[in-house]
């Protein structure tokens, strides 16, 4: 299973993005208003300049009440770990799980084609047991 796979499957197709001079303020209001834990980080909507997740804004907030007044740019994270849409998913899953990350953005050449979160990937494995069981069942009440 490839990564693009899940992102065809997933609900919506879009990512939402953030600018690094957006303020902590409007981060906060698009997690709840999309209920999602992370925001990809972009100053053109295309590129991946960092992410941002509700950990992010917590851990902050733990060290200094006043993060709510700084940027987005203040708490993100630079360094991103990316995939690519011809990703193996279980190489994916499981850079995921040892290096404790909850979403993955996907970038295919330069461009943020979209985001993959640890949900997703649980919700993929999940669908497949339960058609593998289904499979399973079929087969043995066939006669």
């Amino acid at each position: 299973m490839r990564i693009g796979e899940i992102l065809e499957a997933k609900a919506s197709g879009g990512v939402v993005t953030i600018t690094p001079d957006a303020g902590v303020r409007e981060l906060i209001a698009l997690l709840a208003e999309h209920n999602i834990g992370a925001l990809i980080v972009s100053r053109d909507g295309a590129s991946v300049d960092g992410i941002v997740s509700e950990r992010d804004v917590v851990r902050h907030l733990h060290h200094d009440g006043t993060v709510i007044n700084n940027t987005v740019a203040a708490i993100m994270t630079s360094a991103v770990e990316t995939c690519a849409p011809d990703d193996d998913l279980d190489a994916v899953m499981s850079t995921m799980t040892s290096r404790r990350f909850r979403h993955v953005p996907v970038v295919d050449g330069d461009r943020l084609a979209g985001i993959v979160s640890i949900g997703d990937v649980v919700k993929h494995k999940i669908d497949r047991l339960q058609f593998e069981r289904d499979q399973l069942d079929s087969y043995v009440h066939q006669s």
